[in-house]
């Protein structure tokens, strides 16, 4: 297909395609004459995933090529891989609050509790510490009493997540669902909690009215 094609088929404009090009993101066509280039399904697959990425994700087009550089590495170990592409997807981290070094040994406890393999360097340990010391300085430190059942079910999550991710056979592909569940995922996991949250709320304060 031509790139006029190619952007009917994904309602991605035709200059973000170029731009996609020339940022990396997006492999070059094959060319068959020197203004014109054919396009297949794999960038189908790869644009509508680079807008995924950042339509429903909120990634940066630096975090988006990091993401693809992670997809795109099958010939690495697949466990290594996986950590490039969760690190690469990681939010920015805040800030260190007061309270930050108590809220360091609280997450490391859970992790030594629970016997999760996490090394200590990895982002997503110091984001859960700012959070928790962030609710500590807004005076809800109690909150860490949830942490023991916000493990168990994240547990049930990230088994589900890896079964699902299993069923692709090839590594670039099972790189790809994880980055994709991780990313859109989250704001599934997000959705449904809030739901969730007005369904307990109707239940226990307003008598089980829909809202």
């Amino acid at each position: 297909m031509r790139i006029g094609e190619l952007s009917r088929a994904t309602g991605v404009a035709v200059p973000t395609i170029k731009y996609y090009v020339r940022e990396g993101l997006l492999p070059a066509g094959r060319l068959t004459s020197p203004n014109q280039a054919r396009y297949d399904d794999g960038h189908v697959r790869r644009l509508r995933l680079i807008r995924g990425l950042m339509d429903v994700g909120g990634l940066s087009v630096a975090a988006v090529r990091e993401v693809l550089a992670a997809v795109d590495s099958p010939e690495e170990p697949v466990h290594k891989v996986l950590g490039a592409a969760q690190e690469a997807i990681a939010p920015p981290q805040a800030a260190a609050p007061d309270g930050i070094e108590e809220a360091r040994r609280t997450v490391e406890e859970l992790i030594r509790r629970r016997g999760w393999r996490v090394a200590p360097q990895n982002p997503s340990v110091e984001a859960l510490a700012v959070a928790l010391a962030t609710l500590q300085g807004l005076g809800h430190g109690d909150f860490a009493e949830l942490l023991e059942g916000y493990a168990d079910a994240c547990e049930r999550v990230a088994d589900a997540d890896l079964e699902w991710v299993g069923r692709n056979a090839e590594v670039d592909r099972l790189v790809e669902s994880v980055v994709v569940g991780t990313v859109v995922g989250d704001a599934v996991l997000s959705a449904l909690r809030r739901l969730a949250h007005v369904d307990a709320s109707a239940r226990r304060y307003e008598g089980g009215e829909a809202v």
